[in-house]
């Protein structure tokens, strides 16, 4: 508590004081006077004006990232986390604390999945593999595309799935053939029902292989290699097209060889494939996190990504001609305050002060939050040009 009282608004582990004993920090002391890394967000403090950083799955602990509340001397909490990765208030979580904080911080954006889902054209129908709690499924279904059958390995996400998206669902290894032929067979039952109708894969393997900050980043890493998974589907079900979704780090992996590799498998049975960069801050949601959305298509040209609608600070948002990024206080901040061991969801609401919060109730659809962030953009430009020298 006294290192979480010493860091300002926006500051990190470098306002904590040397009079603060503690070990971890002076372990990246040393390791920033080495040259290796600022850690600019170990031990930060949210800016109640800007986005989040990346919700990883340890917000709930100060040393792993930005993750201290603006205004409260705390760590955010699971609802305000779910807040910042876009997901509604109603979306109800299942499992214990951390299972929970895996699910959250692992997830795709539901706001950001639906801009992407609305580039897929004329909704269909999807499958969804390595699916998690459903952020990505969300995001299609808001934009009237229809879950058949989804898969993930771990039960906690599968029972968050149910609960939210739907109850057709397979538990276990997508590497074991059982399981695998039981996506396959159930995906081709519900297929009878909407024959006509576009068929997407969606999903991306779990993304701890690729990652950055994994501590073991290869290709021994069995992980690395369910995209070979996800073609064995994409072969069995003739889709016509697959949304695969990852982190930055696949792209750099032995010097673009594995992000290579990838492509090469995955498009082979397709006419066409293109990879593209999303930042969720560039899509209303109040988060910076950069994902790699990899679409292809069996006929024709693969859609183009979603146009940003968002941008932060606000003068860069003026420069871009587009809508402001909500910041922390616009997300979280009709939530109530909290104390230990308190999650605050059966305590009141102040009355929402951000359109983001109407979208976080249910009080506004998705469509509209866009609507209004786009009308927002000449207003927003039109009194911040004359700031631009």
């Amino acid at each position: 508590m006294a290192i979480v009282r010493s860091i300002p608004e926006g500051g990190n582990w470098k306002d904590v004081p040397a009079s603060i004993v503690c070990r971890r920090i002076e372990t990246i002391r040393a390791s920033y006077e080495r040259g290796e890394g600022s850690r600019s967000t170990y031990y930060g403090r949210l800016r109640s004006d800007a986005p989040s950083y990346t919700i990883n799955t340890y917000f709930s602990r100060p040393g792993n990232g930005c993750h201290v509340h603006y205004a409260q001397d705390r760590v955010i909490s699971h609802r305000e986390a779910a807040r910042f990765q876009s997901f509604p208030d109603a979306f109800e979580f299942r499992g214990s604390k951390a299972a929970v904080g895996n699910q959250i911080g692992n997830a795709v954006p539901p706001l950001m999945a639906y801009q992407v889902a609305l580039q897929q054209g004329e909704p269909g129908c999807f499958v969804d593999l390595f699916a998690g709690a459903g952020g990505l499924s969300l995001g299609f279904r808001w934009a009237g595309w229809k879950p058949l059958v989804a898969n993930d390995f771990d039960k906690y996400s599968l029972d968050t799935y149910s609960a939210n998206i739907h109850d057709s669902v397979v538990l276990g290894d997508i590497r074991d053939d059982a399981v695998r032929e039981e996506v396959i067979q159930k995906a081709r039952e519900a297929r009878r029902l909407t024959p006509d109708l576009p068929l997407l894969i969606l999903g991306g393997p779990p993304c701890q292989g690729f990652s950055t900050a994994g501590k073991k980043r290869s290709m021994e890493d069995e992980r690395n290699h369910l995209f070979r998974e996800y073609r064995s589907v994409v072969d069995a079900l003739d889709p016509d097209g697959f949304v695969f979704e990852n982190v930055l780090g696949l792209l750099s992996m032995k010097k673009g060889k594995v992000f290579q590799q990838v492509c090469d498998v995955l498009g082979e049975p397709m006419a066409d494939i293109r990879a593209d960069v999303l930042k969720s801050d560039q899509f209303g949601v109040p988060q910076r996190r950069s994902r790699v959305f990899v679409v292809a298509r069996r006929e024709g040209q693969s859609p183009e990504p979603p146009s940003p609608v968002t941008a932060f600070p606000a003068l860069e948002a003026a420069k871009r001609g587009v809508g402001v990024t909500p910041g922390a206080e616009a997300a979280i901040g009709d939530l109530p305050a909290i104390g230990p061991s308190e999650d605050g969801c059966q305590m009141a609401l102040a009355d929402p002060s951000s359109n983001f919060q109407r979208l976080s109730r249910g009080l506004i659809a998705p469509d509209e939050y866009l609507d209004v962030l786009k009308s927002q953009i000449s207003v927003a430009t039109e009194k911040q040009l004359s700031l631009i020298g």
